[in-house]
């Protein structure tokens, strides 16, 4: 539950930062991929990114944590945020 608040409130910054409210596709991509998709896929698609190895980890760890929520409860934060998209990006 607090990974879910987490992720939700950090999206919630990223929408409502006022120099702009849009939202880029790639964030939510990397979001969805963070929630939704198996550890394999997650990290596959996490290589385009170059990023430092120990943030590597650290995306590896929250995906961990992420992966022990039942799909009930993933499906309700991708739901929460796909309603924060859409209402940011009108």
């Amino acid at each position: 539950m607090r990974l879910s608040l987490s992720v939700l409130l950090v999206t919630l910054g990223l929408c409502c930062y006022e120099g702009n409210a849009n939202i880029c596709p790639a964030v939510i991509s990397e979001i969805r991929s963070t929630i939704l998709d198996p550890k394999f896929l997650y990290m596959y698609l996490a290589q385009h990114f170059q990023i430092p190895e120990d943030l590597a980890q650290a995306q590896v760890e929250t995906k961990t944590c992420i992966d022990k929520l039942s799909y009930e409860r993933l499906l309700k934060v991708a739901m929460t945020l796909e309603n924060i998209y859409l209402s940011c990006n009108k």
